[in-house]
């Protein structure tokens, strides 16, 4: 399994409001350009407090012509009641969606039949590619809601998981739930496969919290026990970091 050197995939900010920056202008670039010469765009976001610099950055940024731009996302809990705060697709209509003129934005609703709404919702990703992912990485170094152990050669698109403990504390560290009681125990997911049939992948990761994810996706094997490892073999990845979470890569040892 071919993989690009860490150094070749990671862009370090001061920061978490400067890699938001940072992001935010490299995802407009982007846009840009493919709207030269496409007539639409099709981009799929994370929902998570660590993209919230760089949705709030993106939501300002000059010249994109969000009008040609379909927005997905990459997972929702089950279970939840109808417009609960904690729903992905609640936070990214607050955080994002809500906030530009979209052209689409296609919402995971797991209604009353999960697997039957996952069908559906990869159906929707399968009409057209998709050109952009825009994802951050877990404390359990989880993609999207694959947890590790996590399948790199999963033959769905979309899917019912059951969430690893460590997954849901992080929801709890993230403010978004009181108690881990509260968090659901099942999700609807992208898999890591249809994630990198992505052209361009851009990964937001700021934070203390998530410093032994990241030095173990760039620095350890691609393994399974990592999921975010993966990353390192896409062609046109971008990882972009703060000190906090760069601090266990190698050039900010001892810093800081």
């Amino acid at each position: 399994m071919n993989a690009r050197p860490w150094e070749k995939l990671v862009r370090i900010s001061g920061t978490r409001q400067e890699m938001g920056a940072l992001a935010a202008s490299e995802v407009a670039d982007e846009l840009r350009r493919r709207l030269d010469t496409q007539s639409r765009v099709r981009m799929i976001f994370a929902a998570a407090p660590s993209q919230s610099e760089m949705l709030h950055a993106l939501a300002q940024a000059p010249g994109v012509d969000w009008t040609r731009v379909e927005a997905f996302h990459m997972d929702e809990y089950i279970g939840l009641s109808e417009g609960a705060k904690q729903s992905f697709r609640v936070w990214l209509k607050e955080e994002f969606f809500d906030r530009v003129p979209l052209a689409s934005m296609r919402l995971i609703d797991p209604g009353a039949d999960a697997v039957a709404s996952a069908a559906e919702y990869a159906a929707l990703l399968a009409e057209r590619p998709v050109d952009l992912v825009c994802l951050g990485i877990g404390m359990n170094g989880h993609i999207a809601f694959n947890d590790p152990p996590a399948l790199f050669d999963d033959p769905e698109d979309v899917k019912v998981v059951e969430l690893e403990h460590r997954s849901r504390q992080q929801q709890v560290e993230d403010g978004l739930f009181a108690t881990i009681d509260e968090v659901p125990t099942h999700a609807i997911t992208l898999t890591i496969p249809r994630l990198l049939r992505a052209e361009r992948l851009f990964c937001c990761v700021p934070g203390r919290l998530k410093e032994h994810a990241v030095t173990r996706a760039l620095m350890g094997p691609i393994s399974a026990e990592s999921p975010a490892s993966i990353l390192r073999t896409h062609p046109d990845c971008t990882i972009y970091l703060d000190a906090d979470s760069a601090a266990g890569l190698p050039e900010l040892r001892g810093q800081g």
